[in-house]
């Protein structure tokens, strides 16, 4: 199992964190001396899940705080919360997998895309002053295996136009996950930043990610291919958040780093560094979604970020 390292007097956000990984990621972070705000969308779950935490380490450092990645302006209201601190770690890994229909965010976007990239990506370039005022800040961008497979449809982002098809949507979602990731390595790299952007894909692991999408708007859970009976292999949540940890806390991550499972086509094993589809390595690909994300939330790059 990853040991993470001593994490004493750092602050690290990480969305997501009432369940599954997230709430993993949580619970090590927070034993290992980090400060944690655990960003998620219904605070009564999270105040559920930090009570079981502090059951099992009674001195972490845990607090629960309220955003919707599926609403801009609750994106916008939990960066504003966290002005006056530094950040040291941004962890993205909140996000919904495969609805059965097309369903729409607070502000119209298709919800895989609106909620695990574009509001991500608001969050992440809202944060940047804040992560700028910390020693050696790091985001930490969630992705998939599936982001293999997908494609970034500039003509139909949305879903719009074309028949709407659960995976793919979550596939194009995930792979401009790791999009976001690289770019921002690159950004930060090219003009000096003090500031390393990775990404994490965790397998095939069991959490409720794979029945909680498939499930809205149906009054019973949606059995598929991921959360039925076991036809490929899968681990845990516990071997399943080490990517994760690994991409936000070891020494031995790069920024622009791809970390995974080693095993089994990358569903389970022991954390190692992945290669990066052909897919996401585009440059100018990435540098046109970045743009699209701009001018879709509203939210830019700025041109250094200053700590505020």
């Amino acid at each position: 199992m990853y040991s993470v390292p001593d994490q004493a007097g750092k602050l690290i956000v990480v969305t997501g964190a009432n369940s599954g990984i997230g709430k993993e990621a949580a619970r090590r972070l927070g034993a290992a001396g980090a400060r944690v705000i655990m960003a998620v969308r219904t605070v009564a779950k999270g105040e559920q899940a930090r009570a079981e935490i502090l059951g099992r380490h009674p001195t972490a450092r845990l607090e629960v705080r309220r955003v919707d990645l599926a609403d801009l302006a609750s994106v916008g209201e939990f960066a504003d919360g966290l002005a006056g601190l530094a950040v040291d770690v941004l962890i993205n890994n909140a996000g919904v997998m495969a609805p059965p229909t097309r369903m729409t965010t607070a502000d119209g976007f298709e919800l895989q895309l609106g909620s695990n990239f574009l509001g991500p990506f608001a969050l992440t370039v809202r944060l940047l002053p804040l992560l700028a005022a910390a020693v050696e800040p790091r985001v930490v961008t969630m992705s998939s295996g599936v982001a293999s497979y997908g494609r970034i449809r500039f003509d139909d982002l949305q879903w719009e136009r074309r028949r709407y098809r659960p995976n793919l949507a979550y596939a194009q979602s995930k792979l401009a996950d790791l999009m976001l990731a690289l770019h921002l390595a690159t950004v930060a790299q090219g003009d000096g930043w003090n500031l390393m952007s990775n990404s994490a894909h965790p397998g095939f692991t069991r959490t409720n990610l794979q029945t909680a999408g498939a499930s809205l708007g149906r009054d019973a859970p949606k059995r598929t291919l991921f959360n039925g009976p076991g036809i490929l292999p899968s681990q845990g949540v516990e071997p399943g958040t080490e990517p994760l940890l690994y991409a936000a806390t070891s020494p031995g991550a790069i920024s622009g780093g791809y970390y995974g499972p080693s095993q089994w086509l990358g569903l389970i094993g022991s954390t190692a560094a992945i290669r990066i589809p052909r897919s996401a390595r585009n440059a100018d690909t990435a540098a046109r979604l970045w743009a699209e994300a701009e001018q879709l939330t509203g939210v830019a790059l700025p041109a250094a970020p200053h700590a505020a």
